[in-house]
């Protein structure tokens, strides 16, 4: 019977290798037939036996980076599989544990022994390179070129030089490695330098969080000026509004942000910019012989100014039947989207009414909004 075969097994002789084929075939036929609770113990005996085998194998792999105890564990663990799976119609035991084992320390190999990940398409080119390099350096009598091998191996130079560089990942040098001589510097000492930049990381995360608490014409005109190195005279330009506005917004944008970043919690945005001089603008209207004047001062550049305006105007048009309305814009140093609005809707109701609709002494940042709003035709001297 299986269980009174010797445990005793010496070298890989033809034997050996009978003696563990008839130890298979008797497990087999020892478990037929019994629930699978019972055949534990007769497992146990034929991986018992086996064990020889399996240290053997991994021993074939020893002086390969990898402790001979490592490897061992691996194989018996290659060998209990082999076992598990073993079918006695599919042939020889002895066959399918050695693929079993080898394939399972050719796996640890792969999986488990590199120092830094790589891709197992790149092990597997690598594995391939080591051995054409050496079939070539035997033809050649010398190293072979990238472009050697990759005429060798039919594979690009680009795979090829990836495969060299990656080889490295196998067994990467020690950041704790001494760097030799008398000193006591290690190699980790010579990697990297100092960040004289990573004080400022901080007042970066700040800004930044600041930076959403504005509006978006103060947002927009920081990047520009900052981030996109434009001059006040482009972002005027761009904005349609005077240089000199650029400059107070940008002065306005900066002084909050350096008092919001010392301030242990920074407040809202004050209008005490934008809101409180669009509330500031001035608009008023005057009736001489039926035509009338609507003067215009300040910026018009916020909902609440531009809706003075546009009362003031739609009011000169339709009330006391006016021969004519005179927009005086002399006075008004910056005018956005809203406040071209404003006038758009003045003109229509004057269009309604019949009423001759002019716009008067409009400084140039503010012919430019108007120019491109269509109200050009509206425009006249004085």
């Amino acid at each position: 019977m299986f269980g009174q075969i010797s445990t005793t097994t010496t070298a890989p002789t033809e034997r050996g290798l009978e003696d563990l084929d008839a130890a298979a075939l008797a497990y087999a036929a020892r478990i037929a037939g019994l629930p699978p609770e019972r055949r534990q113990e007769a497992r146990d005996d034929l991986v018992r036996f086996a064990l020889p085998f399996a240290g053997r194998l991994a021993r074939r792999y020893r002086g390969r980076g990898e402790p001979l105890e490592d490897l061992e564990q691996v194989a018996r663990l290659g060998l209990v599989n082999a076992v598990d799976r073993y079918d006695p119609e599919r042939g020889s035991f002895t066959a399918y544990a050695a693929i079993t084992i080898v394939g399972e320390i050719k796996r640890h190999f792969r999986d488990r022994t590199w120092g830094v990940h790589v891709p197992r398409r790149l092990r597997d080119l690598i594995l391939e390179v080591g051995q054409a390099t050496a079939a070539l350096t035997s033809e050649l009598s010398r190293t072979p070129t990238v472009a050697e091998l990759s005429e060798r191996l039919e594979t690009p130079e680009e795979e090829i030089l990836a495969a060299l560089e990656s080889a490295a990942g196998y067994s990467p040098a020690s950041l704790n490695a001494p760097v030799g001589g008398e000193s006591s510097a290690e190699f980790g000492d010579l990697v990297g330098e100092s960040d004289n930049a990573l004080e400022s990381v901080d007042d970066r995360v700040t800004v930044s969080g600041l930076l959403g608490r504005l509006p978006w014409r103060e947002r927009r005109i920081l990047a520009m000026r900052f981030y996109g190195n434009q001059t006040q005279a482009e972002i005027a330009a761009r904005f349609g509004i005077s240089q000199m506005h650029v400059s107070r917004l940008l002065s306005r944008a900066l002084t909050w942000l350096r008092q919001a970043m010392l301030a242990d919690g920074p407040s809202a945005w004050q209008a005490g910019g934008a809101d409180a001089e669009a509330q500031r603008v001035r608009v008023s209207a005057r009736r001489s012989a039926g035509r009338v004047t609507v003067t215009v001062a300040g910026e018009v550049e916020r909902e609440p100014a531009a809706d003075q305006l546009r009362r003031a105007v739609v009011d000169a048009v339709t009330t006391g039947q006016p021969t004519e309305v005179v927009v005086d814009l002399a006075e008004v140093t910056a005018m956005d989207a809203v406040g071209v609005a404003a006038l758009l809707a003045g003109r229509d109701a004057a269009l309604r009414a019949g009423v001759p609709l002019r716009l008067s002494r409009a400084q140039s940042a503010v012919q430019q909004s108007l120019t491109a709003a269509g109200l050009a035709p509206l425009r006249q001297q004085h």
